[in-house]
């Protein structure tokens, strides 16, 4: 770790995503830039931004309570290497992946009883969320199959609050006058005007609908393969929490960043053809000026545009070739016998850092519990742009 005018900044970083956290900076009570950073919509991905009185919705950022669950389950690894065609393919084909998809499957939850629907613009979106409830969308979010280092078997999943999230957090940034472009200002509020309390009212109920839909999924992987959990691990990574830090009551924003307070357990995935860890957080000086905040993922070193090259999203023509090429990609996951369904270059590993040397740059923070090597990755496929993805 390293300060870089004042800010605590773990792995380095780039020019743009370092005059981003700057430009937080200014408005705040505290930031700091983990190691998986890069550039992000006025806050950068990896920034924990805290404010005293106030809340940020460009910080939190459209996909509202984007998260990661881990369960471990009973089933030996052995069983799943030996059926992890099929069992990839009951996955594939029994969840839902992909932009504005619905859930065959109804699924019920007591969070559509709660007093924020009344809110706008909840109120106008409620069947929307209630239609999308467990479905995991596009972009970077996933369902892994994994065994660690006992060969026993993990469910991952990577993926947020859906529509609901977007346009939530789409109706407030510009109720509040946000600004349009990467590298603006952005947006604070009072979290005691009224704006700012309908905004956290929001926010909370799109993370219990986040962890509502990352529970039913795991669940229903469960059931795909005849496995019990037993034992879960549940973190937002796009979200505010209301914390004490040296005496101060803060708002603290983690956009890409995983709370690692002393004890608390994390799920932090690599890319489809790298490991992931469970990891706890340790006492220790770097995890105070990190507000106790650690990575969410192994972070990109090359943009989507870059990977995959420009594509006409109507047609699906390619108007232009790009770096990564599904061969390049096939041979990396081949090489690391991972069973793929979905998925597009631009989510190759070769588009990702290494999440172990992220994660030696927490290492002072962060204490590795497990070590999950995938079996199999599903993501929805490559002609897809989704909007709701961290």
């Amino acid at each position: 770790m390293e300060f870089i005018d004042g800010i605590p900044v773990w792995g380095g970083a780039d020019e743009r995503t370092l005059a981003q956290i700057k430009t937080c900076a200014k408005t705040a009570s505290h930031v700091a830039l983990m190691a998986d950073n890069h550039v992000g919509y006025a806050v950068p991905i990896g920034g924990v931004v805290a404010y005293e009185g106030k809340i940020s919705p460009s910080g939190v950022g459209f996909d509202i309570a984007c998260g990661n669950k881990a369960v471990l389950t009973d089933m030996p690894a052995a069983e799943v290497r030996k059926n992890i065609k099929t069992i990839m393919d009951d996955i594939w084909s029994g969840l839902e992946f992909g932009i504005g998809r619905n859930n065959e499957t109804r699924v019920d939850h007591d969070l559509f009883g709660d007093d924020a629907w009344k809110i706008q613009p909840l109120k106008s979106i409620k069947q929307m969320a209630q239609n999308q409830l467990g479905t995991i969308g596009s972009g970077n979010h996933y369902v892994d199959i994994f065994a660690d280092e006992l060969d026993r078997v993990w469910i991952g999943a990577h993926f947020g609050s859906r529509g609901l999230g977007h346009k939530t957090a789409t109706y407030f940034l510009k109720a509040g006058g946000a600004k349009d472009g990467m590298d603006v200002d952005p947006l604070v509020i009072s979290a005691d005007s009224p704006l700012g309390s309908d905004y956290l009212a929001c926010m909370n109920l799109a993370g219990r609908y986040a962890y509502a839909g990352r529970d039913w999924v795991c669940g229903e992987v469960a059931r795909i393969l005849g496995a019990t959990i037993v034992e879960e691990i549940h973190n937002h990574h796009n979200f505010a929490w209301q914390e004490k830090h040296e005496g101060k009551d803060l708002w603290v924003v983690r956009k890409g960043a995983t709370p690692a307070f002393p004890g608390q357990k994390g799920f932090v995935g690599g890319s489809m053809g790298d490991i992931s860890v469970i990891l706890e957080g340790v006492e220790s000086a770097e995890g105070k000026d990190a507000l106790y905040s650690t990575v969410h993922g192994a972070g990109r070193v090359m943009s989507r545009t870059a990977a995959r090259g420009k594509i006409n999203y109507r047609t699906h023509a390619v108007i232009s070739p790009g770096a990564v090429s599904r061969e390049m990609m096939n041979t990396w996951l081949r090489e690391k016998n991972v069973e793929l369904r979905g998925a597009g270059t631009d989510e190759s590993p070769h588009c990702y850092k290494r999440l172990p040397d992220v994660l030696a740059s927490h290492a002072a923070s962060v204490r590795i519990l497990h070590t999950l090597t995938p079996l199999g990755v599903a993501m929805a496929g490559e002609n897809e742009e989704d909007p709701y993805k961290d």
